[in-house]
């Protein structure tokens, strides 16, 4: 079995991305609700992007692609609410 390590650090690098995203936005009057939106349709775009521009990403269309970035963008959400949950 082959691991592709650099796709797996392409994929890693969108959701770091989508969570420095979701900083961002926390420091906005725009209400949190919105997110989980605004962190899967940034990753959904990174994907796609990164489809083009690395070539060892993971996915070999766009479809795929846009679907790998909008898990790595929601899953920049769900880190953000473990850091959430731990505070507590």
């Amino acid at each position: 079995m082959d691991i592709n390590i650099m796709g797996i650090t392409g994929v890693a690098g969108i959701t770091v991305i989508c969570y420095l995203l979701a900083l961002c936005i926390k420091q906005t009057p725009l209400a949190n609700k919105w997110l989980p939106t605004l962190c899967g349709l940034m990753g959904g775009l990174l994907g796609v992007a990164g489809m083009y521009t690395m070539p060892e990403f993971p996915a070999g269309d766009v479809i795929t692609a846009l679907a790998v970035g909008i898990v790595s963008g929601l899953a920049a959400t769900g880190a953000d609410q473990i850091a959430k949950q731990l505070h507590k």
